[in-house]
């Protein structure tokens, strides 16, 4: 399942940081690419591209299951058919044409060109899917109205330094993270006194280095 939570704020800005992150001075840099796979393979195109030695990221976490009598905790992926990948747009045109694994690119529906994940926010995800709790939550296609949510930083415990909306979900107080209109996930419980607000100016300053000139 993917969420579609939207940060209308990011999104008229969007378009422009896909399109100056790709070149750096002539040269490409690796970019976050969201790919779709088919059939649940999201971890046999993660194996295949770790034997390449190309960088990638399936959202995953730890699930109790009964087996012969007895629960144990798996380590399964928590949205199927998704990968992200970082690599050049060289190189993942050629992963695409010597894979035999089915992969497409996600594509921006604005620009009609494969989305490009901007780097803080897939530090943000990576920084709360990557500790596999099994009680993080990850929000369905309708999640609601986030809009009221405060803008925070997280600074202490497992999901130090992501930066979200803080929000109430199931009865908890949560920072939710989201990669503008793919997937959101949302912190285990987090205490008020383990968050800072975000401001204005903290906001701006990121989005004036994302979009400055490269």
């Amino acid at each position: 399942m993917a969420g579609m939570v939207l940060d209308c704020k990011k999104k008229s800005n969007f378009a422009l940081v896909e399109v100056r992150t790709i070149i750096k001075k002539g040269r490409e840099k690796k970019v976050w690419y969201a790919i779709r796979v088919t059939y649940h393979r999201e971890l046999k195109v993660k194996e295949d591209l770790d034997a390449r030695g190309i960088t990638s990221f399936v959202p995953m976490q730890y699930r109790r299951e009964e087996r012969n009598g007895v629960m144990v905790k798996r380590l399964v992926p928590s949205v199927h058919n998704l990968i992200f990948i970082h690599t050049t747009p060289s190189e993942m045109v050629e992963y695409k044409k010597t894979t035999n694994l089915p992969i497409r690119y996600i594509m921006n529906r604005e620009t009609r060109k494969p989305i490009i994940v901007p780097s803080n926010e897939m530090e943000n995800f990576i920084k709360v899917a990557g500790t596999y709790d099994e009680k993080l939550i990850y929000i369905n296609p309708d999640p609601g109205d986030f809009t009221k949510g405060e803008r925070v930083r997280i600074i202490g415990g497992p999901f130090a330094g992501a930066e979200g909306l803080f929000v109430r979900i199931k009865g908890d107080r949560r920072v939710l993270v989201n990669i503008l209109g793919l997937v959101a996930v949302a912190t285990t419980y987090v205490h008020p006194s383990m968050i800072e607000k975000i401001t204005d100016a903290d906001s701006k300053h990121q989005l004036d280095n994302a979009l400055s000139p490269i």
